[in-house]
């Protein structure tokens, strides 16, 4: 790799340890994606007939899916950047008649995966949610998983007199998200910030409000960005009318109309988008009050951009990794469209002597609302 920079890859069971030499030398690539419900990764080795990792490695089980954890590391100007902690979940072996071509890639995902494969049925007696979904995450301390378990802002109680909760035959992965779902909450497993340690979020979509250096395009040598476009969906917003029954008598039919506003995601631009739709929700009426206003607050903290953003850049002219789920400012791009973005999702890409990210953002209206943005 480069000078400014330099990935170190760790693979075993249970402990990862330091990925030996014949390893690193057949390393060609690594891609690790980071979005909204997940990251996952793919390692690319560049392997011949006689190659060790084909003759001793794979045949001992060293990529074996499941129980083989990876960690990978990109230190960028001395900082270290814990891009993945995951378990291999795929193999895919592509010989080649030409020498030199055949390809190892290892693929896997963050280590939201070991939650999602036992099925299960579990009782939740007298138990909110916040309760439920902490104990759900104990086990997986011992993969180095640290809960962050936000409380809901409406929580409920079920009286063991009227019955409990229970997670129905499902994953502790998607009965956690479909809790998530319920309260408007997010769930996700981000890496880091040290090696073997990830942080189980469950809380609102809050996006840091710590803005990162700007992503400059058509600006000569301060450019940093290799490509950035931007797109309007004028469709993308709406309001929702969602119906309750009044909680005295219960019969009477409420209309609330919910904009689409985001509590947790300040507008970033100057011009809001106006809604062009007008969606009805019928469901509320058959839930009770706290039930339609937990649904009606899911849906304030879930609402729709409409501007979305995806470009290129090269990290090593950037300087830094760019983080998802944080701010960062374009420049460059028009009065339109420059100003302060949510980043949504990145994608490493990691060569030798090349580091380059995909990246996607968003934000709702035209027109920066702030005079500058962090270089």
């Amino acid at each position: 790799m480069a000078s400014a920079m330099s990935l170190t890859l760790m693979i075993g069971p249970a402990v990862p340890v330091i990925a030996p030499q014949p390893v690193m030398d057949a390393l060609s690539s690594v891609q690790v994606t980071s979005g909204k419900q997940g990251s996952g990764f793919q390692l690319h080795f560049s392997v011949s007939k006689r190659s060790p990792l084909l003759q001793v490695m794979l045949p001992a089980g060293y990529f074996d899916p499941i129980v083989t954890r990876v960690i990978i590391i990109a230190t960028i100007g001395g900082f270290p950047n814990v891009l993945m902690d995951g378990l291999v979940t795929r193999q895919e072996i592509m010989p080649s008649n030409d020498p030199g071509q055949s390809t190892l890639t290892i693929t896997g995902e963050d280590l939201s995966v070991a939650m999602g494969l036992v099925q299960k049925t579990m009782p939740f007696p007298a138990m909110d949610v916040t309760a439920q979904v902490n104990v759900l995450l104990l086990p997986y301390l011992l993969l180095g998983v640290v809960p962050l378990v936000i409380p809901p802002f409406l929580p409920a109680v079920t009286p063991v007199t009227e019955g409990y909760e229970s997670q129905p035959n499902m994953t502790d992965l998607d009965y956690i998200r479909m809790l998530a779902s319920r309260v408007g909450y997010v769930f996700y497993v981000q890496p880091g910030p040290l090696p073997g340690q990830s942080l189980a979020y469950f809380g609102p979509d809050i996006r840091l409000p710590v803005p990162q250096p700007a992503l400059s395009i058509d600006m000569d040598a301060l450019s940093n960005t290799e490509t950035l476009s931007f797109a309007l969906d004028g469709m993308a917003k709406k309001i929702t009318m969602f119906t309750i029954m009044d909680p005295a008598t219960g019969r009477i039919p409420i209309p609330i109309p919910v904009p689409n506003l985001n509590l947790f995601k300040p507008p970033l631009g100057a011009r809001p988008t106006p809604p062009a739709r007008i969606e009805f929700d019928q469901k509320g009426s058959a839930l009770k009050t706290d039930q339609a206003l937990t649904a009606i607050l899911a849906r304030l903290m879930n609402n729709a951009d409409a501007i979305s953003g995806q470009g290129t850049l090269d990290v090593l002219r950037y300087g830094r990794v760019l983080q998802p789920r944080m701010l960062v400012g374009v420049r460059g791009a028009s009065l339109g469209y420059d100003g302060m973005y949510y980043v949504d999702s990145v994608t490493h890409n990691l060569k030798r002597g090349e580091y380059k990210q995909n990246f996607n953002l968003s934000r709702d209206g035209l027109i920066s609302n702030t005079p500058v943005v962090v270089t």
